[in-house]
Parts: C-alpha cells; structure tokens; sequence
C-alpha cells in the first residue's frame, strides 16, 4: 500500500470495529463449532464412561508417546487430581502404560497401548472428517484465518505450549 501499511494490517484493523452483536454471534459460533467437533468422540466416549478429559489424555499421550504425567498436567492444565483419576482409568482399562523413568525412577512415563492407539485413532477420525469438510469449504485463507484467531484467542502461556508441542511434537 502507498503508506507502507500491508494489506493484511488494514484488514486486521477493519476487525478492530466488530459490533458487540457481531462479536455475540462469532461466540455463539463458537460454541456450537465446538459442540460440533466433539459430538462424535463424546458419543464414542459416553459408550465406554468415558468424558473429555479422557479424550484429551489419550489424544496428547498419542501426541508425545513417552510424555511424563508433569508434561502431561502442564499440557492440560489440570489438577494432578483429576488427572490421576482419569489416568488411572484409562491404566486399569489396558488403554495407557505408566512406565518408570529410566532416568529418574519417579518419573511416569505414559504410553498408548494397541487398544489405547485404536480408540485415539477412531476419536480423532471422526474429528479429522468434519475438520477436513469444513476446511475445504471454507478454503486455504480462511483455514490459515482460523489458525491465526484461534492462537490469538489463546493465553500467553498456553501459546507457548502450543507452539512448542507443533514445533517438537513433544
């Protein structure tokens, strides 16, 4: 642009003057969105007594086989608590391994079993069909959009851990 502004400043300052009813609306998107993505795992889950913070565990465990229960509580944002009460679960139900660290024998180490890998696989299906419709209609710039509010609308602290675990997968 002729005054060294980018295209991209002028429409990220456009969106600085959204209405209260259009930011009303993009909330209540929002949540029916989100009410959307989780429908079908929370099906799967309710089948097995499971909830959500069990569909997190296994998705992150998945994510970074091997993680610590440490890594794991910074990661959810959880009470060690309620995190033990799901783990133990999920230990008792053959769908996680705790191993003893061989570093530090305090240590937990948490594994996908076969039958924990094929649960995550068959939840995170079911996510990744309706986020692969959805990111095609709405095509390349309006996916890379969602990214950008979606880490934007994250605190400081929970970017930094997201952007470590796509960076290292860890």
């Amino acid at each position: 642009m002729a005054d060294g502004r980018s295209a991209s400043s002028v429409s990220g300052e456009s969106l600085l003057f959204l209405t209260d009813e259009q930011l009303r609306q993009g909330i209540e998107a929002m949540f029916f969105a989100y009410r959307g993505f989780t429908a079908d795992p929370d099906r799967i889950l309710d089948d097995m007594a499971y909830g959500r913070a069990h569909h997190r565990a296994i998705h992150f465990i998945n994510r970074a086989p091997g993680t610590t229960v440490n890594n794991l509580l910074a990661i959810l944002g959880v009470t060690k608590q309620s995190l033990n009460r799901v783990l133990r679960t999920l230990i008792s139900d053959g769908l996680v391994e705790s191993r003893v660290g061989r570093n530090d024998k305090r240590e937990r180490h948490l594994h996908l079993t076969e039958a924990g890998r094929a649960l995550e696989q068959t939840l995170s299906d079911a996510q990744r069909t309706r986020m692969r419709a959805a990111f095609r209609t709405a095509g390349p710039e309006a996916v890379a959009g969602f990214r950008t509010v979606l880490e934007a609308m994250m605190d400081q602290e929970m970017r930094a851990s997201y952007i470590r675990l796509k960076e290292t997968g860890a």
